[in-house]
């Protein structure tokens, strides 16, 4: 566990962010008891905080935050490909197996965001499935269709189908 934990009340849900003193470890939805929250926080403990504020108020697209998480190769490869989905747009699960040479790895791809500790800085709400359908995420299919549709609300362009 991260030696430094906040809260963040999302408009969507309480967000927990822990971070160790340099580095964001994660930033998940809670629905249960949130714990004890650190007396001090560190500068990118704070520094998310007043990103998340922006992104929800629709002032920002991307988060520059530092980032400390740990995963197989796979996971972070398929997280990586995650950076690169713009704003207000989405891609599927078959397209990001096939950006990786394995159209096969569909299944795979949908683990490895179930995996992802750090929702919204790493956007796999922004992933649906080939049918244009939402499918899986771990804050929940609600929470995934109010991200997605603030995005395109916030973007500029609207993406001709999102679901």
């Amino acid at each position: 566990m991260a030696p430094y934990l906040t809260y963040f009340p999302s408009p969507i849900g309480l967000l927990e962010i822990a971070s160790t003193e340099e580095a964001i470890t994660s930033v998940q939805f809670v629905d249960g008891k949130a714990r004890p929250e650190s007396a001090l926080n560190p500068v990118c403990l704070r520094d998310c905080r007043a990103q998340l504020d922006d992104y929800f108020k629709g002032n920002l697209k991307d988060f520059e935050l530092p980032l400390q998480f740990e995963g197989t190769q796979f996971q972070m490869q398929i997280w990586n490909e995650l950076t690169k989905i713009p704003y207000g747009k989405v891609t599927s699960y078959f397209s990001l197996a096939r950006k990786v040479g394995d159209p096969n790895a569909v299944r795979a791809i949908g683990n490895a965001n179930s995996k992802n500790k750090l929702c919204l800085v790493l956007p796999c709400h922004r992933v649906i499935g080939n049918n244009g359908k939402l499918v899986g995420y771990a804050g929940g299919l609600t929470r995934k269709q109010w991200l997605l549709e603030h995005e395109q609300s916030h973007c500029g362009f609207r993406q001709l189908k999102l679901f």
